[in-house]
């Protein structure tokens, strides 16, 4: 496996001390720009370290990045998925590190592909457990050699968004990933908005009552 070097991230720091760490994971063709703007919404008192790191994989005909190549949605590229993982993983560390939030008091989060991300490092066998996960139009990824660890995520708060219309990600994908979590024990949230593959409206209230609950102030 060919690991990435190191991934660009951007940033968006609290406006104190940190009382958590939000990691925004962008979509397919896009950047670390993307869902930076979101930070403001989901976090306006600016409690929260916000960190959007860039996808290591820039494919031919397409524009912007990507986290891995995409055979049949649903079924990542293994060895693409394999590279993405370690390097994002290695991004985490390097926050949890950096900053000195650990991941109790980390959310990920993100929008499609960014969320099949933050499902991957967020129920991986070998990473951490977060504080939740707050995931916007994704699924649990299908991939050889890699399996979630659902029985240690036993309570994890989760927030599912998706359209039901969503041409790109079937709302199949959601309705999955719920009823397997819900089955193993995670705390679900499940919200299904009329639209197609685009956050709601209501996402970001919802996002930031979300984010409140699994990092509250401290003090």
């Amino acid at each position: 496996m060919t690991v990435p070097p190191d991934l660009v991230l951007a940033e968006r720091p609290a406006a104190g001390e940190p009382e958590g760490l939000l990691v925004l994971h962008h979509g397919r063709g896009t950047s670390e720009q993307d869902l930076l703007p979101l930070a403001d919404e989901l976090d306006p008192e600016r409690r929260l370290h916000v960190a959007a790191p860039r996808g290591p994989l820039q494919l031919p005909g397409w524009p912007g990045f990507h986290w891995y190549a995409v055979p049949r949605v649903g079924y990542p590229d293994p060895a693409t998925y394999a590279a993405a993982y370690a390097a994002l993983a290695r991004v985490h560390d390097g926050l949890w590190a950096r900053t000195g939030i650990g991941p109790e008091r980390t959310v990920l989060s993100g929008f499609s592909m960014g969320s099949v991300m933050s499902y991957a490092l967020g129920l991986g066998p070998d990473r951490p457990r977060p504080a939740g996960l707050l995931i916007h139009a994704g699924f649990v990824p299908t991939v050889p050699g890699w399996e979630p660890d659902l029985a240690h995520r036993r309570g994890l708060p989760v927030r599912i968004s998706h359209g039901s219309a969503d041409p790109i990600m079937d709302v199949a994908f959601a309705h999955d990933a719920r009823e397997r979590l819900t089955a193993a024990g995670l705390d679900v949230r499940y919200a299904e908005h009329g639209g197609a593959h685009h956050l709601a409206p209501s996402d970001a209230p919802a996002g930031r009552a979300f984010l409140d609950e699994v990092l509250p102030p401290r003090g």
